[in-house]
């Protein structure tokens, strides 16, 4: 019987796995319409009380995403006062959902991985994760590596989609 060879680990292919930089914390959203009438309407007294009496300190040391599930019109006060809120227990805090909230935090770290690892190596942007990384966090991924890479493509080894080759030099 003849040895099976693994020529994906022989090979000079290098994954670039997003996941590996997946932020570890708690992530939360927080929905104003909550605090505000029937959903919609926001009495400025009442929504300053309610935000008063919430308990903030669930909040320590979590990534919270604040947004508004109606399509209430909220000055754009409110949401900065719930951040004021926030701001002494929160890790980070962004204005949208949770996807948004991930990619903001790619979009701080990925500049600082030192991408010079790829240089002239054909490269591939792992696709199968068990982490929730968002969209926007391999495009970034893909401009990061793209001037260092020899080539670049997406998904498993065994059946990864080309996507960028650099040219002959």
């Amino acid at each position: 019987m003849e040895e099976i060879i693994n020529k994906v680990a022989n090979s000079a292919l290098e994954v670039f796995d997003l996941e590996d930089y997946y932020p570890a914390g708690n992530r939360v959203q927080i929905d104003l319409s909550q605090w505000l009438l029937e959903g919609f309407l926001l009495k400025e007294k009442d929504f300053r009380e309610e935000l008063k009496n919430h308990d903030w300190s669930q909040y320590q040391d979590h990534y919270v995403a604040v947004f508004c599930s109606t399509d209430a019109i909220v000055p754009k006060w409110a949401m900065i006062l719930i951040t004021m809120h926030l701001a002494p227990f929160a890790k980070k805090i962004i204005n949208g959902n949770i996807e948004d909230l991930d990619a903001s935090l790619y979009e701080e770290l990925l500049p600082s991985i030192d991408f010079t690892a790829y240089q002239d190596k054909p490269v591939i942007i792992k696709g199968c994760s068990r982490k929730p990384v968002p969209m926007r966090a391999y495009i970034l991924a893909a401009q990061y590596l793209q001037p260092y890479a020899r080539s670049i493509m997406y998904g498993e080894a065994c059946s990864a989609v080309p996507l960028y080759k650099s040219p002959k030099k």
